[in-house]
């Protein structure tokens, strides 16, 4: 399921909704403090980002709503698969983001996450919604794309 590209990041789950429903203004990589059992739970891939997002609480960043399935081989030691995770990040990153999501009205989304070596990562974008018109214009736009793709490789199978 972990997919390894270039950089040697082992991506593990992707929030495929979330670049649906929110414009991404900028992303940063977060440490994630994890149990051992949820570490192996996420190597097999049993993991969900569809639901969560973040939020700053008493001076914290925290990961609400992700899914973690506890580990099948575990036992008193799994943890309850939708805890509150700390993200780590430092404190002025933390300050400069509460910042920005309390003046601007914007969101602290996870976008995916992965290994980084040995390192479970996760990548948050800060993010703004999307209104239902803004929705069907990308998607208009990438039906457009695929057809003149499809067009120019049925040109070239012509020649």
């Amino acid at each position: 399921m972990a997919v390894k590209d270039k950089n040697g990041l082992k991506t593990i789950a992707e929030n495929r909704k979330a670049r649906h429903e929110y414009y991404v203004l900028e992303s940063l990589e977060a440490g994630i403090e994890l149990a051992g059992t949820e570490v192996k739970s996420i190597r097999a891939g049993n993991v969900n980002l569809k639901d969560c997002y973040c939020r700053v609480i008493n001076g914290e960043m925290l990961l609400l709503g992700m899914h973690i399935s506890p580990y099948e081989h575990g036992n008193i030691f799994n943890k309850d698969p939708l805890r509150t995770r700390r993200l780590l990040l430092h404190k002025r990153e933390i300050l400069r983001l509460f910042g920005l999501v309390k003046q601007d009205g914007l969101a602290l989304i996870p976008l995916s996450l992965y290994f980084k070596g040995s390192r479970v990562k996760v990548q948050l974008g800060v993010c703004k919604g999307k209104k239902l018109y803004d929705k069907r214009a990308t998607e208009a736009e990438r039906e457009m794309k695929r057809e003149a793709e499809r067009a120019m490789k049925d040109r070239r199978n012509m020649e």
